[in-house]
This record gives structure tokens, C-alpha cells and sequence, in this order.
């Protein structure tokens, strides 16, 4: 009985927090909506974030995914002093790790599409 219930609370986690940051991220987009607009219809000039430009994006993510997969294997790696399995579940921290840098990859390339140096 017990392990259904683990069961039955782990795949409700599963597909219930990618549902929840969904549900989080549109509410808080339609806030900061309804916040400009009314500030809009007071009179009140509201400044237009400017989105980054595709190599800086592409960068960032980078960024975040080389450091999200070393930070991860580190992690794992001090966790298997302790446990020795651990270091399996270690190595796949690799894979964010090279998508990170596919990632800066494309920022380059694209940096160099955009001022070419010919």
C-alpha cells in the first residue's frame, strides 16, 4: 500500500509541476500585462523592454546549461564518496553540459552571420 502511494504522488509531480510553472508563468505574464495597460491608460509612459538579440540568448542558455550540468555532476560526484551508484546518475550530467555548448556554438555562428569580417 504504501509504494502505490509513492507511485500514485510521484506521477502526479511529475505531470503536475510542469502544468503548475506553466500556469505560474502566464499568470505573471498577464499581470505585468494588465499592469502596463493601466498604466498606459493613466497617462504614464511605460518603458518597452527590448528583447535580447538571438546570440545573446543563445549564449545565456548556454551559460545556464554548462553550469546547471557541472553544478549537477559535482553534486552527484561528492554523493558517490558515500554512495558508489551515484556517480552513474554523475554522468549524465554530460548532457546538458555539451547542449550548453551547442549552445555557444550557435551564438558564435550566428555573431559572425550577422558581422561577417570579410
Amino acid at each position: 500500500m504504501p509504494g502505490d502511494v509513492i507511485g500514485f504522488a510521484a506521477v502526479i509531480l511529475i505531470f503536475g509541476l510542469p502544468f503548475a510553472a506553466i500556469y505560474a508563468w502566464y499568470r505573471s505574464h498577464k499581470l505585468k500585462t494588465e499592469e502596463r495597460l493601466a498604466a498606459i491608460a493613466k497617462g504614464v509612459a511605460v518603458p518597452m523592454e527590448p528583447e535580447l538579440p538571438h546570440p545573446a540568448r543563445s549564449r545565456r542558455a548556454g551559460i545556464l546549461l554548462v553550469a546547471g550540468g557541472l553544478g549537477y555532476s559535482i553534486a552527484l560526484a561528492l554523493v558517490s564518496l558515500v554512495e558508489r551508484d551515484a556517480l552513474v546518475a554523475a554522468a549524465f550530467g554530460v548532457i546538458p553540459v555539451f547542449v550548453g555548448i551547442g549552445y555557444f556554438i550557435d551564438a558564435t555562428l550566428v555573431r559572425r552571420e550577422l558581422h561577417p569580417s570579410g
